[in-house]
């Protein structure tokens, strides 16, 4: 039997450049993620409420995180030296943290302000909003930072 050389193994998943951060995708991702997974889970448990806020408030909010989040991280193209220097942990968490509390407070002021201003009565699909607009805010915003992050090299001092 001849001998064969062995190839020495190379782990392609680091030989492979980063795929480049495109916010559009990155928006759709953050859509039909949730709104297919929400969504599935609301049909199977029979539960018509979850299976409507998985296209609406869930779907939605994080998509619209994603957007500008993304936005705000990419910064015309070229990022913020900070961005890039914080450890990506950090960044995560604070970012989070902000999108978070900023998506709760936005839920609790429509759940009290809608019902009071408008014609739209107190349903439970208003109640929602206060658990789905943090959640998915906070979801959206980890996953896009740490997609961004992947893609962003550290500039050199």
């Amino acid at each position: 039997m001849p001998a064969t050389k062995r190839r020495p193994h190379r782990n392609r998943a680091a030989s492979r450049p980063a795929r480049p951060f495109v916010l559009w995708r990155e928006v759709l991702t953050a859509y039909a993620a949730p709104a297919l997974t929400a969504g599935t889970a609301g049909v199977v448990t029979g539960r018509h409420d979850l299976t409507v806020a998985a296209c609406t408030t869930i779907a939605g909010t994080s998509a619209v995180v994603a957007l500008l989040v993304g936005a705000w991280l990419r910064h015309g193209g070229r990022p913020r030296r900070w961005t890039t220097v914080t450890p990506r942990a950090v960044l995560t968490a604070a970012l989070v943290v902000a999108t978070a509390g900023a998506a709760a407070l936005l839920g609790w002021l429509a759940v009290l302000w809608l019902p009071v201003h408008t014609p739209l009565p107190a349903t439970p699909w208003l109640e929602r909003l206060r658990v789905d607009l943090p959640v998915s805010a906070a979801l959206a915003t980890t996953i896009v930072t740490l997609r961004w992050r992947g893609t962003v090299t550290a500039p050199l001092a």
